[in-house]
């Protein structure tokens, strides 16, 4: 049987634009906009062709070979996306330009339950708003599809980041718990 928001067949946008001042690349002579996407066919082919490895190491994760970052992508319920879309104006039939700059991913129980995983924006982007916007999205897609529970893991660096966004840590006090293999932290 299928749950009431699916029977509702609730409608999502798949991208939403911005207006952005590109700014951060020095481009003055062009227009930049910021789409988000939900659902992005080519994001896990990006993935390889982009610096998003060196990105996560800069962020302070640990390495991530891109064949783990893209099964991540696969199969977490939702990923959603920034890209940014210049056009450079009076420019003869040049295509627009398209760089990827900010990712999250959710994985849930299709029912209740969401956690917000690998929220990581391009450190040339940082500091704009973006990764506010793209935490933002995410929990409104969630909350469309009726995920009311959702968590996230926060490094101690970024806590005061999430609390601005609305999260807070565990009113109850209930820890997380991890299990780590021997020689991974």
């Amino acid at each position: 049987m299928k749950a009431d928001w699916q029977q509702r067949q609730v409608s999502l946008p798949q991208n939403c634009t911005h207006p952005f001042d590109l700014l951060a690349d020095g481009r003055h002579n062009s227009i930049g906009k910021i789409l988000f996407q939900t659902v992005s066919p080519t994001l896990t082919s990006l993935l390889s062709q982009t610096r998003w490895p060196s990105a996560c190491l800069q962020a302070g994760w640990p390495h991530r070979p891109v064949p783990k970052l893209q099964a991540a992508l696969r199969n977490s319920y939702l990923v959603s996306s920034l890209h940014v879309r210049v056009t450079t104006p009076g420019a003869k039939s040049s295509p627009d330009e398209e760089t990827l700059v900010g990712i999250a991913r959710a994985t849930s129980d299709y029912s209740f339950n969401a956690t917000i995983w690998d929220v990581i924006v391009d450190p040339e982007y940082q500091g704009q708003g973006l990764g506010k916007a793209l935490v933002e999205n995410m929990v409104r897609t969630l909350l469309r599809r009726e995920i009311l529970n959702i968590t996230l893991f926060a490094d101690a660096g970024v806590v005061d980041f999430y609390r601005t966004l609305g999260f807070e840590t565990d009113p109850e006090g209930i820890k997380g718990m991890f299990w780590y293999p021997p020689g991974f932290r």
